[in-house]
């Protein structure tokens, strides 16, 4: 047998990786064969990119919040079978002619149907559905009796007294949302609802003779309220009787009143309420004419007048009598079920027991279920239309990044969230942070100038964080605190303020001028270290002598108060040496420069132009190569891994598609005139300049380097042979000065004698 032929596929160099390129709905069948080593991404996360998430769900098929390679091709396989052309994956279009439906397959078959169901629900003529149409559900199902949720609304029958029974339950005991949209109920409310009738008819058969009338149950609710409170009471007055010496104390007594006295009593109810209900006395018993505490008096009074009690005073036994009065009645109360159709009204309640269209209403949630399977397949119609027209966008930023390296600017990835628009500069690579912590230890290898955002807007709640990439343009204008402006996809426009810089290169460009800036920066430093300490130093020294100077007043002797320390004399001899070393020094200095100043000026032209080339190689070439390496390997890898996703292969960024991710202020060619500038008269800027050319030229000939065109200096340091003269009479006047020193000196030997 003939080995079954491999698919062809196509490749490109994207990032500086090569990269497997999907044009065809050939590739996409295919996609299972395609080894994983060769995709860009192995997974990436359902949230945060700029596509519909519910596309990516449909896409995650086990639902953990992840899209991985296995969800891609399974999906890929699907799409394939139920289409007949697989090249109409590649238009993203949203929506489709139901005749280009695959129906010799099982799914495609079910879509088929699906989608001629929705067309017909909808009242659409033509067999083209839209993505639109399948994402409406309630629309779908707003005409339909049954859609296979197992949920019936009151639109589900045309009996009234079944209607009646549905309006009932929801009021009664809740409601489920169809998916029409409205409410309705399920088989667990009507078994609820009907268990609830039942109980509530029963338990008002059980009813027990209220003892009080309709008095009955604010009656009881007097006596909970005060019960303790008179058994509190009765105890007080036994404990009396037992200690009559101990009634003062266990009667309400004036010091707790007169602490409150003086306060608002309307806001002190709960103070007076502890107190006994009644005047303690050693008689067991309570007067009916006794003064009752006023916080409890009325509950008092309102229980006596319905209650009625025999004779004037009542004792512990006729009051436990008087709960015993109504303790059946209470139980009953207690007992109650079926308060859930109490509102319905009893007489209600019967009549919905003697219709009994609990079965009916079952029968009518049987019915819906029995379309289950087809309603699903509404849902099916709607995952195919998100991912028919979202899949192939997926496939280019997932088995390539393809739409990250497209040349046109108004394609983006999908994880380019917005532009940040900052210091005269449109930054569009910029991505949502999910995790700042992993940004913290992945973003620096990216090698990439990256600025971190807070932004708000008052059109949605809370802050977002996002990080732009700067790759064009200085930076010096750049620091923590910048406001800017963030624009999202959608348009929203949002205020960012910078939070964090990751600093690296640029551009070459910007790396030349870099060590010049930080010596800039260390001199500016140094200056302003220096003179902060000299301040510090100056005010420590002045505080300390203000802050002395009394005390040493009050101390100092009479005469050291009116007699001043003369200043010491000022000693030439002890700067003489420091004057002559500044000077040795200075001269050294002008030497050298002097030196090298004629060493260039003998050079040719070209060659100066050389050794000035040379310097500034030497100088900024160091950070201009490391500048180049670094832009050589900048990466968006890392920002993506910081974000969830597992990224295969590298994708760097070079200069010069980094230069097509920031876009810079562009000013047409003008002479424009500051109005503020301050203008130098004509004659002023020559006079200036003849000075400055005079000066110039005058320390070119003092210094003798105008000698090319025959101006020798006329110092003596310059004429060589005033200078051996003058060497030679000052080595005969050493000479001379040694001999005369030697002759007079006297022998040590004789000094010693």
């Amino acid at each position: 047998m003939a080995k079954a032929k491999k698919h062809q596929w196509n490749y490109e160099n994207l990032g500086g990786s090569t990269r497997v390129k999907i044009t065809s709905g050939a590739d996409i069948a295919h996609l299972n064969e395609l080894d994983p080593k060769m995709w860009t991404v192995l997974a990436c996360p359902t949230t945060g990119l700029e596509i519909d998430e519910k596309s990516l769900n449909y896409l995650d098929n086990d639902g953990d919040g992840r899209i991985r390679i296995n969800d891609i091709t399974t999906t890929a396989q699907w799409l394939t079978s139920v289409i007949k052309n697989d090249n109409d994956l590649l238009k993203e279009e949203d929506h489709i002619d139901i005749e280009q439906l695959n129906q010799e397959d099982e799914c495609g078959k079910k879509l088929y149907n699906s989608a001629k169901q929705i067309l017909a629900n909808l009242g659409k003529e033509g067999t083209v559905i839209t993505l639109a149409d399948t994402a409406d559900i309630a629309a779908i199902f707003a005409k339909t009796r049954f859609n296979g949720d197992s949920i019936i609304t009151e639109f589900s029958t045309d009996d009234e007294k079944e209607k009646a029974a549905i309006t009932a339950t929801i009021a009664s005991v809740g409601s489920v949302t169809d998916r029409s949209g409205e409410n309705g109920i399920n088989a667990e409310l009507i078994e609820k609802f009907y268990q609830a009738l039942a109980d509530y008819n029963a338990w008002q058969e059980s009813a027990v003779e209220a003892p009080y009338g309709a008095d009955t149950d604010k009656a009881i609710e007097a006596y909970e309220a005060l019960d303790a409170k008179v058994k509190d009471y009765f105890v007080r007055t036994r404990l009396a009787s037992f200690s009559p010496e101990s009634s003062a104390a266990l009667d309400v007594q004036a010091s707790r009143i007169e602490s409150i006295s003086a306060d608002n009593l309307t806001g002190k109810t709960e103070d007076i309420a502890a107190y006994p209900i009644a005047r303690i006395n050693d008689k067991p018993e309570l007067a009916l004419n006794a003064a009752i505490n006023p916080a409890w008096a009325k509950s008092f009074e309102s229980l006596i007048a319905i209650v009625k009690p025999k004779g004037k005073v009542l004792t512990e036994e006729s009051w436990t009598s008087i709960g015993a009065s109504f303790a059946e009645y209470t139980a009953w109360k207690t007992a109650k079920k079926g308060a859930e159709v109490e509102a319905l009204g009893l007489d209600s309640v019967k009549a919905f027991i003697a219709d009994d269209k609990k079965q009916a209403l079952l029968d009518l949630v049987a019915q819906d279920a029995a379309l289950k399977e087809e309603a699903d397949s509404i849902e099916l119609a709607n995952k195919f239309m998100h991912i028919y027209r979202d899949f192939y966008r997926v496939l280019r930023n997932f088995v390539t990044f393809h739409d990250f390296y497209n040349k046109k600017k108004e394609v983006n990835a999908i994880f380019q969230s917005g532009r940040l628009i900052i210091d005269q500069r449109e930054c569009k690579l910029c991505m949502k942070v999910a995790d700042m912590g992993k940004h913290n230890t992945m973003a620096p290898a990216s090698g990439m100038y990256l600025v971190y955002c807070d932004c708000t807007t008052k059109s949605k709640p809370g802050k977002l964080s996002i990080v732009a990439a700067i790759t064009v343009g200085s930076v010096g204008d750049l620091f923590v605190g910048k406001n800017a402006v963030y624009y999202d996809n959608s348009g929203l426009i949002w205020d960012a303020t910078i939070t964090k810089i990751i600093e690296n290169p640029i551009s070459v460009g910007q790396a030349f001028w870099s060590p010049y800036r930080r010596m800039a920066k260390t001199v500016e430093d140094l200056i302003n270290k220096n003179a902060a300490e000299k301040d510090n130093a100056m005010m420590n020294d002045m505080n300390s002598k203000i802050t002395a100077a009394p005390t040493a007043i009050a101390t100092a002797p009479k005469d050291e108060k009116t007699a001043a320390t003369p200043a010491p004399p000022f000693d030439i001899a002890k700067f003489a040496g420091i004057f002559a070393a500044i000077g040795m020094a200075v001269g050294m200095i002008g030497t050298a420069l002097v030196s090298i100043a004629q060493g260039f000026v003998s050079l040719k032209w070209w060659q100066m132009i050389m050794v000035f080339v040379g310097i500034l190689l030497l100088i900024s070439g160091p950070a201009m190569v490391l500048a180049w390496l670094k832009l050589r390997r900048r990466n968006i890898a890392p920002l993506l891994n910081a974000n969830g996703w597992a990224i295969n292969a590298s994708s760097k960024i070079s200069i010069p598609f980094g230069e097509t991710l920031t876009d810079t202020a562009k000013f047409p060619k003008m002479r424009l005139k500051d109005p503020y500038k301050k203008r130098m008269a004509t004659w002023k800027k020559w006079c200036i300049t003849l000075v400055v050319l005079a000066i110039a030229a005058t320390a070119l000939w003092l210094t003798n380097l105008l000698t090319c065109i025959n101006l020798p200096s006329p110092l003596p340091y310059y004429n060589k042979v005033e200078v051996e003269v003058v060497e030679a009479t000052m080595g005969v006047e050493a000479e001379s000065a040694t001999d005369s020193t030697a002759t007079v000196t006297p022998d040590s030997t004789a000094i010693g004698q």
